[in-house]
């Protein structure tokens, strides 16, 4: 009775390999596509939405305005009037950037963008940028960006403030290369018999993240009828560590780790 097998499984959590960052830069959505869109890009989906007017999908060949730094496709205003950017994604995030420009003409100053990012409605982190120019420039480009220890599935991008001595200014944003880093894949290490007959597994990931171990002794089952299990701890933070005290009265037992 002393045979166990690990399942390694990440459940419902799939990212691309080493969670490298991925960019949208919006070439491969159809031009002057009004949102809402949904784009996937390194087998991430996000959803772009907007409040107020929205945005629009427009290229460097044919928008009235094309700020330096942008290049092919990029994210347009629909109209004069403030709007937010929403963005949803399909596996959580730990990182979010992107390069956006305001509408400031000859300015000496510039206006504060902010990020928001939320997991499932609950507020993660927030974070803005302020480009000052160097120069009395039009349509000043920067990156608004945000790092976090707990992972998020949406953003929203805000005009937050205008120029503080500026008088000619508007309180829209133009926006490309989107970047996002997933929430690192997870893999289950060190695998090991206890002397008590216990079984005892290790993995490392985002710090705080509500991970479930679930358990089955058959392989067939469909996921949703794998059991919940106790014994997960985290200690230090981000440092996981599973326990199965009651693998002593199984003589088989498949493991999985899920991510909400």
């Amino acid at each position: 009775m002393r045979t166990h097998i690990l399942l390694v499984l990440a459940g419902l959590l799939t990212v691309p390999a080493g969670a490298q960052s991925v960019l949208f830069d919006f070439d491969n959505a159809p031009v002057q596509t009004p949102f809402p869109i949904s784009l996937t890009v390194g087998g991430i989906t996000a959803h772009f939405s907007a409040t107020a007017q929205g945005y629009s999908i427009q290229s460097v060949s044919s928008a009235p305005i094309v700020p330096a730094g942008f290049s092919g496709q990029f994210i347009y205003p629909s109209g004069g009037s403030a709007a937010d950017l929403l963005v949803s994604f399909s596996t959580p995030m730990t990182a979010f950037s992107i390069l956006y420009a305001t509408q400031e003409l000859a300015c000496d100053d510039s206006a504060t963008l902010r990020v928001t990012a939320y997991m499932n409605g609950t507020l993660v982190g927030t974070s803005t940028a302020n480009s000052t120019p160097l120069c009395v420039c039009t349509y000043m480009t920067n990156t608004l960006s945000i790092t976090t220890t707990q992972a998020f599935n949406n953003v929203v991008v805000h005009y937050d403030a205008s120029p503080p001595t500026c008088q000619d200014w508007g309180p829209v944003f133009l926006a490309d290369n989107m970047n996002v880093t997933p929430m690192p894949p997870i893999i289950l290490t060190s695998p090991t018999r206890l002397a008590n007959g216990a079984f005892q597994f290790t993995f490392t990931n985002t710090p705080n993240w509500p991970f479930t171990v679930l358990g089955t002794t058959n392989l067939s089952l469909p996921f949703s009828n794998w059991t919940p299990l106790t014994g997960l701890t985290e200690a230090p933070l981000g440092q996981f560590q599973f326990t199965d005290l009651q693998a002593t009265n199984i003589s088989r037992q498949f493991y999985r780790v899920s991510s909400p």
